[in-house]
This record gives structure tokens, sequence and C-alpha cells, in this order.
């Protein structure tokens, strides 16, 4: 049975686009450079924070193969798999295991809300069509479908399905899962404002997607908790919280990419109908961003 090795910060990475909203490939590689020099441990290409849904096909292909070419193995690459249809997810499956990428975090399938039997069906299918290693990403809030602790019983067998992104918002699933499966799986939290709840329980992992913007904060956090110094990671916590909770609006995606320009990272530039954030909108998400950089703790040299 396969083994994860997924451990640590993976941020969900944005996808840059120039200002016609053209795909923007050298400016996405240039912010997985920040980010990896930061001490990320893994990369997740086109999650919800990536615009998965956004590009086209072959975009999402072409975004792949320059991502683990220009990656070229300092840390894991793994892609998202949201696509409408089973049978497109195999296909965009092997693509991507044919582009190079290290793993796959799959998603039910877009739009259509599938029952537990339907869920656990696309999973097993996706999963027999490739030999990568397999997230489960469960995000019931944005998606809709709510993929039960007990339901994940159903695919310990599944030797290549070895993880689960947790989003259901609900942190008392670490420990249900823990309690339905053991270790069977790796677990990542994938809501940033249930991170350190979220590790006290039992997650080894942290999809993040204000990481775009505060790498080297997102290391420390990491750090402070992996080193049992308590205090200290609930301090950089507390300063933290603010900003990531606007990982769990529905506009995440502009707010993240607008803090990311703020810190000097990419563009706020996102693909319609997202639009720029403007007015009174504009105003609140700035204030947030900008009062958290003006009081951002001092990176030790060394945790």
């Amino acid at each position: 049975m396969a083994a994860s090795t997924w451990r640590g910060v993976f941020p969900a990475a944005c996808t840059q686009f120039h200002d016609d909203e053209s795909l923007d490939v050298p400016g996405t590689l240039a912010h997985l450079d920040a980010q990896i020099e930061s001490g990320i441990h893994g990369l997740v290409m086109l999650g919800t924070v990536g615009e998965n849904c956004s590009l086209s096909y072959d975009e999402k292909i072409e975004l792949l193969k320059a991502a683990v070419a220009h990656v070229h193995g300092r840390v894991p690459v793994l892609t998202g798999v949201a696509e409408y249809t089973t049978a497109l997810a195999c296909r965009f499956a092997r693509d991507a295991e044919a582009a190079g990428v290290d793993g796959l975090m799959v998603l039910p399938a877009m739009v259509y809300k599938s029952d537990p039997r339907e869920t656990i069906y696309h999973f097993k299918t996706v999963a027999a069509a490739t030999a990568l290693p397999i997230m489960i990403y469960n995000n019931p809030v944005s998606y809709g479908v709510d993929i039960r602790p007990e339901t994940f019983k159903q695919l310990v067998d599944t030797d290549n399905i070895v993880a689960i992104k947790e989003s259901s918002e609900d942190p008392r699933r670490i420990t249900d899962l823990r309690n339905e499966v053991g270790d069977r799986f790796t677990l990542f939290c994938g809501v940033d404002d249930l991170f350190l709840e979220s590790y006290l329980l039992g997650a080894e992992g942290w999809i993040s997607g204000l990481v775009n913007a505060f790498p080297a904060e997102n290391a420390l956090i990491w750090d402070l908790c992996e080193a049992g110094r308590w205090d200290e990671a609930r301090e950089v916590y507390r300063w933290y919280t603010p900003l990531l909770h606007l990982d769990t609006m529905p506009k995440l995606v502009q707010y993240i990419k607008l803090a990311s320009q703020e810190c000097g990272f990419g563009s706020e530039r996102c693909r319609s109908p997202r639009l720029n954030l403007e007015g009174e909108e504009r105003a609140w998400a700035l204030k947030i961003i900008r009062d958290a950089i003006k009081t951002r703790p001092a990176i030790p040299a060394k945790v």
C-alpha cells in the first residue's frame, strides 16, 4: 500500500494572469520561487486559489509542465483535479501524470452534487486511472459534497489514495477521521484559520492560501508548532488570524491575490467573472492586509 511522505505547508498556489487575463506562466513560476525560498514543503497547483476552473484544459497542462520543469524536484508538485465528469477527471489525471507531477488533489465532480455512492465511485475510478498518489479534497462549503469520516472507510483499500485535505470548517473531523480510519491517511488542514486547532488534533500538513502573501510567517508558525513552542505559536497565530479569515470567504481568491500583490508577490488580476475589488470592499480588505504588514512578527534566523 502506498505511503504518503507529504508533510508540512503546501501553498495552494496562485495562477498569475496578465491584465488582458492571458496566462502569465513566468509570473506564476516567479511566485513559486518566492514560496520555495521561504521553506515551504510542497506545492498544489490548480486548486481553488489557482483558479482551476477558469483555465482551459490545454492551459492547465501547459502550466503543470512549466511548473514541474521549473521546480525541478525541489519540493513535490501536486495538481488539483476538478472536472465535470469522472471520465474527464481520469483523462486529466493521466495527462497530469505525463506532465510529471508528483501527485493529485482530487475533488468530487464539479457542478453535480453527487451522493456518497457516486462520490466514492468517482474517487476510485480516478485512482484506477493513474499510478500517482492522491489526496482527496473534502470541501462541502464550497463544492456542496461532504465526504464524512465514516465514508472514507470505503477508500482505505484504494492503495494510491494516501491523504485527505479536510476543509469542512469543522476541526472535530480530524479526530473523527483518526477514530474511523486510524493513521491510514495523512491529514491536511485545508482551512487557514483552523490550522493551529487542526495541528493540535493531529493534522500533519497545511494547504494554505495566505502563504502566497506571507510565506515567511507561514513557515514561522509551522516551525514553532513542530518545535512545540506553543505560547509563541499562539502569539503568531493571533496576529495572523484576521488575514486567515479571508481564506474562508467567497472572494478568497481575490483577497489572497490582493494580499500577495501588497506583499510584492505577483498580481491581483484574476479571470472574470472574478474582478478586482473596489470601493468599500477593497478598502476593508486593504486595511486588514496593511495592518498585518505593519505589525508582522520578526522572523528569527532559526526556530
